[in-house]
């Protein structure tokens, strides 16, 4: 057979083998392998006593494998399911509720109880990797959160567990000014020096994150002027907003928050903070009439936009790492829905899928695969060049 034949034969086999639906936004954009977010989604049970029964574990497991999700977050830790997730492959992030605040920053025995009844009888089997106390706790409860945050990681400590980090949660629009221009991002005050300064230099020394809840709808809500498209990750030529003190353009809203966080970590001195996105989300029903955007179509287009980005691995203009975590609120749909409530779950209360989305995202196997064969088809040509 002809030389020139056999080589371009050969070409266009190995072209074959990469896999169809494997696209540019999918691969990495760099040589260097690109930082992804680890992305994970909430799943809030109803803890006793509660009308609407939670989910039998089992199931809670399987929507999770369905989805191929590995990291959950459990505002309410129940023990029975951090139980059901020994030796598997899903990382925990429990929080503490609320009430539970003044206890603990009193006494450090109680945050060792708790420690006893949702940590110490599961883990290390059961990868529980971080603890929120409290959240969003900003108003008569933000004295006791200092300490009781302290009282835990402490106590985690005293048990020899020294691979849970501990934080809190903070909600964006109860403690960042603003998010335009991002640059501009600052705490809150008197929240910032009063509660804040003090949490971040615990958290540096801990080697743990910032937990910030983060909802680009509730912004685009309360803001006439930013586009729909902009909130959504939609690409449209019109559909970025630029940081004029700065001179960096942003696609999309929810990197103009992250930034603004960003922002006023390095206000405050901690710049290289990692950071969480504890919640984000768009709802597919309103909670009342006027909540026009809280659709089926638009909550799927800020998911896959969401899920596309933080797996793109390209981070946002301030940080090229981006978030170093992402959870969906929530999994599932409630069962029974309240006047006056949302849903945000990507499932419906049936379990059934509600959106068209790959939330695993192009694999490692399949990134690989495709840079195998790039490089072969290069070998192969040069081969060819010298031969033919």
């Amino acid at each position: 057979m002809n030389p020139l034949v056999s080589f371009l034969s050969l070409c266009f086999f190995l072209l074959a083998l990469v896999p169809s639906n494997t696209t540019a936004t999918s691969l990495p954009r760099s040589p260097s392998v690109p930082t992804t977010t680890t992305l994970g989604v909430t799943y809030t049970s109803s803890p006793p006593p509660s009308s609407t029964p939670s989910l039998p574990a089992d199931r809670v497991l399987s929507a999770l494998s369905s989805l191929n999700i590995h990291s959950l977050r459990l505002p309410n830790p129940d023990p029975n399911l951090i139980r059901s997730f020994a030796f598997t492959n899903t990382s925990l992030f429990l929080s503490i509720p609320n009430s539970l605040l003044p206890p603990l920053a009193a006494n450090r025995s109680l945050a060792a109880r708790w420690l006893y009844g949702h940590v110490l009888p599961f883990y290390p089997r059961s990868k529980i990797s971080l603890i929120s106390v409290g959240d969003d706790a900003v108003s008569q409860l933000s004295p006791f959160l200092l300490p009781a945050i302290r009282n835990v990681h402490l106590a985690l400590r005293d048990l020899g567990i020294k691979k849970i980090s501990v934080s809190t949660t903070f909600s964006f629009v109860n403690v960042i000014t603003t998010p335009f221009p991002p640059s501009s991002g600052t705490f809150q005050e008197p929240l910032g020096d009063l509660l804040i300064k003090p949490l971040l230099q615990f958290l540096e020394d801990t080697n743990s994150s910032f937990l910030v809840n983060l909802y680009p709808y509730n912004l685009y809500r309360i803001n006439s002027e930013i586009p729909l498209g902009f909130a959504l990750f939609q690409e449209h030529p019109f559909n970025f907003r630029d940081d004029l003190i700065t001179g960096v353009r942003y696609w999309n809203l929810f990197d103009m928050m992250v930034d603004a966080v960003v922002s006023a970590l390095a206000v405050a001195g901690h710049e290289n903070l990692p950071v969480i996105v504890a919640e984000t989300g768009w709802p597919s029903t309103g909670g009342d009439p006027t909540e026009v955007d809280a659709k089926l179509e638009y909550a799927e287009m800020y998911i896959k936009g969401l899920v596309g980005h933080l797996r793109s691995g390209v981070g946002t203009p301030l940080r090229k790492e981006g978030v170093s975590q992402a959870y969906i609120f929530e999994l599932i749909d409630k069962d029974i829905v309240k006047q006056g409530t949302r849903n945000w779950g990507i499932l419906y209360a049936n379990m059934s899928k509600k959106y068209h989305v790959e939330f695993s995202g192009c694999d490692e196997i399949a990134v690989e695969r495709v840079l195998l064969m790039r490089v072969c088809l290069v070998w192969w040509l040069l081969v060819g060049f010298f031969l033919v």
